[in-house]
């Protein structure tokens, strides 16, 4: 059933109690409030036993088969009043739910950013802002430092440097020249390029992605609810004892007041509740999780799949090492690298300065060029820090990872390694995965296969897929058994978004993560700590402890009211109040799963 259906029908049931409620005390005609309820109720029960079986045709099971026998038997036998209030606890489940999905959604919009939306065009040599389903194949579009490349093109003039992370996974920036081509959706940047236009908006690298993400949530996992695995017994239990007591008695009226006290309103209610309420502590925790469903989800994943950059490392490249020659030391070329290039705002230059822990050596007569290097005097000496080209014509051999290369006076003297830094508590919450159940855990990256693996060994994952695009990162996803399933996949980039879509549970990294990631997850993290990913599973684990507890409950108290209700001394209305005292308890045992443990009071309240 969809939001605004279960929203019409409480708005409907409410609107019959209160016409029959005029009715029968105000207006003193018992019999018109009994057609109303009678008509309308048999009408709501009508559509609601339309969607259920629409439900039981895709293979699930719905909990509401149960109380719409209740509504229908209770209508049968003159027990308006009694149908009423089934009505008012089936549809009031239903829409409680879907207010909770619809918050944790509205809560997450201030998350969505850095789409690209507009273009700088060239016409005529001057620029002109326009919306970037304005651009066409063929235009000239100048790029700004730090701006968000609108569509995929050429560049036909200037050089720069361009964060692809987001979109490939590759953590270090990727210089650019006249001729290069660069991705829509990718990070110009400190340098100011033009280009042409090769695609449009609809046909470029973000829209792909964004189309990948679709074709995946098309393609929804089967997944069976806790409520809906109880309310196949269940419902047989009741139609037994109602059965059986209707025969004995010889009265249909006794299989009405049996279905009554049997409703499920553990199952519709309690449930719901618990897993509302796992959501809030999740929010309280820098949480967003959408739906419910969720919540089993992650309680029963058992495969955990995770990006590298910007996921289990911080996705920002720090100093990992330095080697010196020709009689200096590794202090002095960091010194000397760091002083050259304060100035710049490259990102290699802001990991560079903040390496140095003491003062930076002062620097004059700076000259940056772009995706080269740059050449600074110190203590009258000439400095050049970057490409080993740029540097010294001294034969250098270029190192398989990110670096700087440094030279004095044009003798080459060694050289500043960077990697991306790992998140300090990433191994910490492999661990925990592994305690709480993971059978597998998993790295599917777009980055190269050496550095994926060594980030792995170091923080505990159990297998390794790197290199991979946005499309392959789906057919691993798609590969995991059945009996490896959920799969939860946590990313953070516009590249993470197709396999978010595609995994029985997609986490964003969304503190500082890509709008497609967001808006494809079913879980987002707001907070830059790869340690919630773990508190989601066990929060949802508490929430579903709690569930199970409350449904349970519900279903003995049932059990033992459909036994008494069977010998006749629990008429329909009597029994129907009755349902309410055990909503009022299974409903208190759900609101358990609100609380958390101690050490999540201090945590900051999501807003």
């Amino acid at each position: 059933m969809n939001k605004l259906t279960n929203y019409m029908r409480l708005i409907g049931v409410l609107i019959v109690a209160v016409i029959a409620l005029v009715l029968q005390f105000g207006l003193r005609l018992p019999l018109y409030a009994q057609i109303v309820i009678s008509t309308l109720g048999s009408l709501i029960a009508l559509l609601m036993f339309i969607d259920m079986v629409k439900t039981l045709r895709s293979g699930k099971f719905g909990v509401d088969l149960l109380a719409i026998t209740a509504v229908i038997a209770t209508i049968a036998v003159g027990e308006y009043w009694a149908a009423l209030i089934v009505l008012l606890m089936l549809t009031g489940g239903d829409t409680l739910e879907d207010y909770a999905a619809n918050k944790a959604n509205s809560e997450l919009q201030s998350l969505l950013e850095n789409s690209p939306q507009s273009a700088h065009l060239l016409k005529d040599d001057k620029m002109v802002d326009v919306k970037i389903d304005q651009v066409t194949v063929g235009d000239r579009i100048v790029v700004k430092p730090g701006e968000v490349i609108p569509v995929d093109g050429t560049i036909t003039d200037g050089v720069t440097s361009v964060d692809e992370s987001s979109l490939t996974g590759e953590s270090r920036p990727i210089d650019k020249v006249v001729g290069s081509t660069v991705m829509s959706g990718a990070i110009n940047g400190d340098a100011s390029f033009d280009m042409i236009a090769d695609k449009t908006a609809d046909d470029s690298q973000y829209q792909n992605i964004i189309r990948l993400v679709k074709q995946a949530e098309s393609t929804p996992a089967h997944f069976v609810r806790m409520a809906d695995r109880y309310a196949v017994p269940f419902t047989l239990l009741a139609y037994v004892i109602a059965g059986v007591a209707w025969y004995l008695s010889k009265d249909p009226v006794r299989f009405a007041e049996v279905l009554v006290v049997a409703s499920p309103c553990p199952l519709i209610l309690a449930a719901p509740i618990a897993l509302v309420s796992g959501m809030s502590r999740a929010s309280r925790n820098g949480i967003i999780v959408k739906s419910g469903t969720i919540i089993e989800k992650l309680a029963n994943a058992k495969t955990f799949a995770f990006d590298k950059t910007g996921t289990i490392t911080k996705g920002h490249l720090t100093v990992s090492r330095v080697f010196a020659i020709a009689g200096y030391t590794k202090d002095q070329v960091l010194a000397l690298a760091a002083g050259a290039e304060q100035q710049s705002s490259h990102i290699l230059a802001r990991s560079l300065v903040a390496a140095i822990p003491d003062q930076i050596p002062t620097a004059t007569n700076v000259i940056e060029t772009t995706a080269q290097g740059v050449q600074a005097t110190i203590d009258q000496q000439t400095i050049r820090v970057g490409k080993p080209a740029y540097v010294s014509d001294d034969p250098i051999d270029p190192l398989d990872q990110t670096a700087v290369y440094v030279s004095v006076n044009g003798k080459y003297v060694g050289y500043v390694a960077f990697s991306d830094e790992l998140r300090p508590e990433a191994k910490a919450v492999m661990d925990s995965l592994h305690q709480m159940g993971a059978t597998e855990i998993m790295m599917i990256s777009g980055d190269r296969k050496p550095i994926a693996e060594e980030i792995a060994d170091r923080v505990g994952i159990d297998k390794v897929y790197a290199e991979r695009l946005p499309e392959e990162k789906i057919s691993v996803i798609e590969k995991v058994e059945k009996k490896f399933r959920p799969v939860v996949m946590v990313g953070d980039g516009v590249n993470d978004a197709p396999s978010l879509a595609m995994a029985d549970v997609g986490i964003a990294m969304g503190a500082h993560g890509a709008t497609a990631a967001s808006e494809s997850a079913d879980a987002v993290v707001l907070k830059d700590d790869l340690s919630l990913v773990s508190k989601a599973v066990k929060i949802s684990d508490d929430t579903m402890n709690v569930a199970r507890q409350s449904v349970l409950i519900g279903i003995a108290i049932c059990t033992i009211l459909m036994l008494i209700a069977s010998f006749g001394v629990i008429p329909a209305i009597i029994g129907a109040l009755f349902q309410e005292v055990v909503d009022t308890v299974t409903i208190l045992w759900a609101l358990r799963a609100r609380a958390g443990d101690k050490r999540e009071s201090s945590l900051v309240p999501v807003q």
